[in-house]
């Protein structure tokens, strides 16, 4: 009982030291000696809860951002994730469309006339025409045109003959083994009296493939 009693009489001490206290002391750091114990157990309190909330405040806010800065990555991975597991889904698919692309290419390709057949191919548009009905007045190779992956080999083609044989011409000249298109059509009446008889001027085209080195 008689610890009890001591207790109460300081906390009564203490209770009337803070009814006591001028608060406006708090203001003058320099009084803090005189300051009551009480006060002094009260202020540090307080300190240390603002110091202890206030780190924890700061703490958990680093703890948010580095959250939202894991769950982002973790986001963009899961994306990366994804399109790597489709692409490799498709892998097999896009094999084969390489091969077959390889394979169309390498058909063109095959198509297009070397150096050396130009020569033979010319041979063939006189054989086709001839073959046509037409009668050429003049067929001469002009200099070539290099694009960025291919040249091309324009022929000037000067020919006589009704629109059935020109017709037919052109269809047997899309028929040929090499790759030639026609363009720049120009007919014009004959000069001879039959009015039948008509004049065409075309352009052909062939192409070859285009070495690294030209």
């Amino acid at each position: 009982m008689k610890a009890l009693e001591v207790v109460k009489t300081k906390i009564g001490n203490s209770v009337e030291e803070l009814k006591n206290f001028d608060w406006n002391n708090l203001g003058d750091i320099e009084t803090i000696g005189v300051w009551p114990n009480v006060v002094k157990f009260v202020l540090g309190l307080v300190l240390f809860v603002a110091c202890l909330g206030g780190g924890y405040w700061f703490h958990v806010r680093e703890l948010q951002a580095s959250l939202v800065s894991v769950q982002d990555r973790e986001n963009g991975l899961r994306q990366e994730l994804e399109t790597k597991a489709v692409l490799a889904a498709n892998l097999e698919a896009y094999r084969q469309q390489m091969a077959q692309m390889e394979e169309d290419f390498g058909s063109l390709l095959a198509q297009l006339p070397g150096e050396t057949e130009v020569p033979g191919l010319l041979e063939d548009i006189n054989d086709t025409g001839l073959g046509s009905g037409i009668e050429f007045d003049r067929i001469q190779l002009q200099p070539e045109v290099a694009q960025e992956f291919y040249i091309e080999l324009p022929i000037n083609i000067l020919v006589d003959g009704t629109y059935h044989d020109f017709g037919a011409f052109v269809s047997a000249v899309a028929s040929l083994p090499r790759i030639v298109t026609l363009h720049d059509f120009r007919i014009n009446a004959g000069a001879g009296q039959n009015r039948s008889e008509l004049n065409m001027q075309i352009t052909a085209r062939t192409y070859r493939y285009r070495a690294d080195d030209e």
